[in-house]
């Protein structure tokens, strides 16, 4: 039978297409990783299209199935797979484009299994130029780039929050929202804010000022985003 093998074939091409982007920005899940989610997929599906090979004839017309069944078992076991990829850094989430193209790829992998090669053949396509081709675009954008910034100092040496949010615009930032909380017994007084920029390298800038203070204590500033 060289339908099934076919299939396997053309599902071990696409996963690997879509893995390739991810190897290339150097994701955990790369490129095996994509190849055996769609793999595994297509094959799961097989079993369920091709069933009835296994079934005696005799017993056909008594046999009730649902092919549909199959891909939610699927896409459930995925999802623990995708969670896998996406990790937390303090403030900074990463990999959710990652789980999102392990979704993807799964999903391919079951329309390929069914025999739907146009579809998956277009999905693909689609895949890929949103991974790539728009990727493209949203650096070419002038995007909002945030930050979380914190920052610290003795209580009786503090900059006023006017004071503190003035350093900040000075380099082309904006505070999006800003508080304040005692630490050390009320002995030191941080500063929290949100800011945005349109240039990253502005928070260098913003990073070189706070730390040249003698007055400040702390400071922290992480960058948010994927």
């Amino acid at each position: 039978m060289t339908e099934p093998i076919l299939r396997l074939l053309i599902a071990v091409l696409i996963g690997g297409l879509i893995g390739l982007d991810r190897a290339y920005r150097g994701r955990a899940a790369g490129f095996r990783t994509h190849i055996l989610v769609c793999l595994a997929s297509a094959l799961l599906m097989l079993l369920m299209d091709f069933q009835w090979e296994m079934i005696p004839s005799k017993h056909a017309e008594s046999v009730r199935v649902d092919p549909t069944r199959m891909a939610q078992g699927i896409m459930t076991g995925i999802g623990f797979l995708g969670a896998g990829v996406i990790m937390q850094d303090k403030m900074i989430v990463r990999g959710l484009t990652t789980a999102a193209s392990i979704w993807i790829t799964s999903a391919i992998g079951i329309v390929v299994g069914a025999g739907f090669y146009l579809a998956a053949a277009w999905c693909t396509v689609l895949v890929l130029v949103t991974l790539t081709v728009f990727n493209r675009m949203i650096d070419m954008m002038p995007t909002r780039q945030y930050a979380r910034l914190t920052v610290s100092f003795n209580r009786d040496e503090s900059l006023s929050p006017n004071q503190v949010e003035s350093m900040v615009r000075e380099y082309q930032a904006t505070v999006s929202s800003f508080s304040h909380k005692l630490e050390s017994e009320g002995k030191v007084i941080a500063y929290q804010m949100i800011i945005h920029t349109k240039e990253t390298s502005n928070f260098s800038a913003i990073a070189r000022h706070f730390l040249a203070l003698q007055q400040v204590r702390g400071f922290h500033l992480w960058p948010l985003g994927e």
